[in-house]
């Protein structure tokens, strides 16, 4: 294929162009002497990525039965799949009919949440709800675990007692709360769980074995809060449950933010693994830990180079080809060699293009658009000569850009961004499918909604695009109109208030 034909074969429909604003001050910048010439030295190493990316309906279609395949494996036996198919111990999810003031804490990285939802039963359902977001020194990351569940707790102990009169609590009813909890957990109940590692950063001392909630009530206790836990989940589960409160019809739940992770509602009498262990009738939701799914994958020598160079090589394969984490990476180390072996900047490799990757770092090519929306601003430049492109290359990584330079840039983006919305949205098959098998017509036969959450979604156009297109493809036209796709943002928060209330040990009181 020529470089002409390379460059010129992907369209774009952007949402928003912005104009480029030549009074911003910025960084040194050096001048770049190629043309069209030149940066047809990229072509070869364009055209294999392409290749290397591809997701044709058939590949997609191994994938999705692959995940499938896989999912029953975590089902009949633990450690059966690379999917560890956790359960939740979720039984009782929210029907409408729940009443009260109920507290949600989110702790899921560098911040915690802190909610309260007052809800009124069928008729009003979510009354009223407030929240409060607060960051967590850098030196509890590294502390105790007294230490950093005491910060917490005092942080939610001050929220609750500024209460602004508009909540109601009855009389004689002790306050409970949903705790959300983002970090690996060995789950026993619905209100306890193990800590299993700290990750994100975190290196607190004194919790890995214990029980999460245990940690957070006995804080509680020492703050004077007069509160339990009555839920224990993670965002994928709120997720499901806060999108459930309103949609009957909410069958799975997927977060693609920064990482990624998926969960659905599944038979009790399905999961092999606990015959003997628990009551075999009913449903319960199942936390697939999809991110470690491997099976199959078109992968390229950038995820290779990325996933060894990680701080877990050969783990979460998946999370690493379709979450915001890593995509930008993939981008970055592609152009890299696009600037050292075919001179796409003119002989010049800018240092922030050289730059490894790293959790803390903030690159223009990272793909998470909560913390930079720069690549997906790249993908939407309908200006004739993608001039947004040409700025963020000049402010951000410090060169000036040919045409030619910039189309090549918008290629890469795309081709990265178009490989991991269709595998995600393989995966989404992958779990309908297999909830089809088990029972006809459950899925394809009716209205199924599958509750989308995170930033990389929510902000990412092209992305979102790219996902439902190969829910299409996989499933047909006939089937796929009763698949709804549908944002629930920030659902995890009141989905796991929402799980405190059914969980309540007042619900016959509702």
């Amino acid at each position: 294929m020529s470089i002409t034909a390379a460059l010129g074969s992907i369209s774009y429909s952007p949402l928003r162009s912005r104009p480029s604003d030549r009074t911003t001050p910025r960084r040194s910048i050096v001048a770049v002497r190629s043309a069209a010439g030149d940066v047809a030295l990229a072509s070869p190493i364009l055209e294999r990525l392409r290749s290397d990316c591809e997701t044709p309906v058939p590949v997609l279609r191994r994938i999705a039965d692959a995940m499938t395949a896989d999912m029953r494996a975590g089902l009949a036996e633990e450690g059966g799949g690379e999917l560890k198919m956790i359960l939740s111990y979720v039984t009782a999810l929210p029907t409408g009919n729940e009443k009260g003031l109920f507290y949600a804490l989110d702790l899921g990285g560098t911040n915690f949440r802190v909610l309260r939802v007052q809800l009124g039963g069928k008729d009003q359902r979510v009354i009223d709800t407030e929240f409060e977001q607060m960051s967590i020194p850098q030196e509890l990351m590294f502390g105790t675990s007294e230490e950093l569940f005491d910060f917490i707790a005092s942080g939610l102990a001050r929220f609750a007692h500024e209460d602004s009169g508009r909540f109601d609590l009855p009389s004689g009813l002790k306050q409970e709360i949903g705790f959300t909890f983002s970090f690996p957990v060995k789950q026993t109940a619905i209100d306890s769980g193990i800590l299993i590692k700290w990750t994100k950063g975190f290196a607190v001392s004194g919790t890995a074995g214990r029980d999460v909630v245990a940690c957070l009530n006995e804080a509680m206790e020492r703050q004077g809060l007069d509160m339990r836990v009555s839920a224990l989940v993670n965002d994928t589960v709120g997720t499901l449950a806060g999108a459930r409160y309103y949609d009957d019809d909410v069958m799975v739940a997927v977060i693609l933010g920064t990482g990624t992770n998926a969960c659905y509602i599944e038979r009790l009498d399905a999961i092999t693994k606990l015959k003997g262990l628990a009551p075999l009738s009913g449903s319960t939701i199942i936390n697939t830990e999809w991110g470690a799914f491997s099976n199959g994958l078109p992968l390229t020598e950038f995820d290779r180079d990325m996933d060894a160079a990680s701080i877990n090589p050969g783990e979460q394969i998946f999370e690493k080809t379709i979450s915001g984490m890593y995509l930008g990476e993939i981008v970055r180390r592609a152009l890299l060699k696009m600037a050292e072996a075919a001179e796409l900047f003119g002989g010049i490799v800018p240092d922030k293009l050289s730059a490894p990757f790293t959790l803390r770092q903030v690159l223009i090519l990272q793909l998470y658009a909560i913390l930079t929306p720069d690549l997906c601003a790249m993908q939407q430049d309908n200006s004739s000569d993608l001039e947004d492109i040409e700025r963020i290359l000049g402010d951000v990584i410090g060169v000036h850009s040919t045409w030619c330079a910039r189309k090549v840039v918008l290629n890469v983006c795309d081709t990265i961004v178009k490989r991991g919305g269709r595998l995600a949205g393989a995966g989404i098959v992958g779990i309908l499918q297999k909830m089809e098998e088990d029972s006809r017509g459950l899925i394809f036969g009716k209205r199924t909604v599958v509750a989308m959450d995170g930033g990389l979604y929510e902000h990412y156009p092209q992305y979102r695009r790219y996902l439902r297109e190969a829910v299409t493809e996989l499933l047909g036209p006939e089937a796929s109109k009763h698949v709804i796709i549908e944002h629930s943002k920030d659902g995890s928060g009141i989905g796991a208030a929402l799980l405190a209330a059914a969980n309540s040990k007042y619900v016959d009181k509702f």
